[in-house]
C-alpha cells in the first residue's frame, strides 16, 4: 500500500479524499472527506525520514550528525523546515551557539556545587551571559 499523498503531483495543491475502501468487507464509500487528524501527513517523505532519525537519536544533534552525516547547521535547517510544515514557528534565537562538552560539564558541575544558580546555568548553557546580581543591602540606604 502506498502512503497517501498530501498534495497534487501536477500543481502542488492540497488533495481531498473522495473515496474510502474497506479491504476486509469490500465496502466503498464516496464523498468529500476531510483528511484525518494527522499533522505528519503534511510532511514530505524526506521530512518524515528526518523526524524518524531525530526520534531514534532522542533529539541529540551529535548522534544525528553521525547518523545522517550532515552538519549541525544543516540539521537545524531541516528541523526548522519540519516545524514550519507542521504549522509551528521556529525559534528566532541564535541556535548556532554550541558549547563543547567539557564547557557544558563545567557549568553543570558549578550548578551542582551551588556556585551558580539554576537560572545562571540555563543562560550559560544557552551561550548567554548571566546578569550581575543586584546588591539588595544597598537598596534601603
Amino acid at each position: 500500500m502506498y502512503p497517501q499523498p498530501a498534495s497534487c503531483p501536477v500543481c502542488s495543491s492540497p488533495l481531498s479524499v473522495t473515496r474510502l475502501y474497506c479491504n476486509h468487507c469490500d465496502t466503498t464509500i464516496e464523498g468529500n472527506f476531510q483528511p484525518g487528524n494527522n499533522p505528519l501527513a503534511a510532511l514530505s517523505p524526506e521530512q518524515i525520514q528526518f523526524v524518524m532519525a531525530f526520534i531514534r537519536c532522542e533529539g541529540r544533534f551529535t548522534r544525528l550528525e553521525d547518523e545522517l552525516k550532515l552538519s549541525y547547521p544543516t540539521l537545524r535547517n531541516r528541523l526548522s523546515d519540519v516545524l514550519k510544515a507542521l504549522g509551528f514557528e521556529p525559534s528566532k534565537d541564535d541556535s548556532s551557539v554550541r558549547l563543547k562538552e567539557e564547557d557544558r560539564n563545567q557549568i553543570l558541575d558549578e550548578l551542582a556545587q551551588g556556585r551558580i544558580s539554576f537560572e545562571d546555568a540555563q543562560l550559560l548553557l544557552q551561550g548567554k551571559k548571566p546578569e550581575p546580581a543586584q546588591n539588595s543591602s544597598q537598596e534601603g540606604a
